[in-house]
């Protein structure tokens, strides 16, 4: 055995059992664009269901992580009457610094959901958004990049945002305990697995 397992054997490593419980960011180097400069995405995945977002930029900052949750990611669980207990992430300068100074770090402390963090040089328990971003790699950034000629952000997003809907509503999952579901119908299901103390003590 090597000393870099892959992302299925991570995720085996996190046990969740309901939506939202535990939701997993990062951020990943997309690659450059003719005349806008690096794009970077920021992802969103919820580690029980799967269920994926994904915003574009062109910077890699506290302001960009905060603004896919609170523009995408939050409202879609305020949509389902649910909500975000706990964000992992690695220990980037977007993600981390002092609890009282950092943008990301404040969010976190207003919406009330917990901030854990990978331990450094070791992110093996981020297999989960590391197995997202090579399904995002082979079915959509390469197929994309060889047949269509990106002039704006916005429209790498709008194929983004294509993708992500076929991803969560329609493609089905493998992943360890999805049983060929869709990420949605996961997402779905979740919902009614959410314990009525953790509702209770988050209303």
């Amino acid at each position: 055995m090597g000393s870099n397992p892959s992302p299925e054997f991570r995720e085996r490593q996190i046990e969740v059992h309901y939506t939202g419980e535990l939701v997993a960011v990062d951020t990943f180097f997309v690659g450059a664009l003719k005349g806008v400069g690096k794009v970077y995405l920021q992802t969103v995945l919820d580690c029980y269901s799967r269920h994926a977002w994904g915003r574009l930029y062109t910077s890699k900052l506290p302001v960009t992580s905060v603004h896919v949750l609170n523009e995408t990611v939050l409202p879609f669980f305020e949509a389902h009457e649910a909500r975000v207990y706990t964000i992992l992430s690695d220990n980037g300068r977007e993600f981390c610094g002092r609890p009282d100074q950092h943008p990301y770090e404040l969010f976190l402390q207003l919406e009330g959901i917990e901030h854990r963090t990978t331990k450094v040089r070791r992110p093996q328990s981020n297999g989960f958004i590391e197995r997202l971003h090579r399904t995002l790699l082979d079915e959509h950034f390469r197929i994309k990049g060889r047949t269509t000629w990106y002039e704006s952000v916005e429209q790498m997003q709008t194929d983004l945002d294509s993708y992500l809907e076929h991803y969560n509503t329609q493609r089905p999952h493998q992943g360890r305990m999805m049983e060929g579901q869709t990420p949605y119908s996961m997402f779905k299901k979740g919902l009614k697995l959410i314990p009525k103390e953790v509702r209770t003590k988050v209303a």
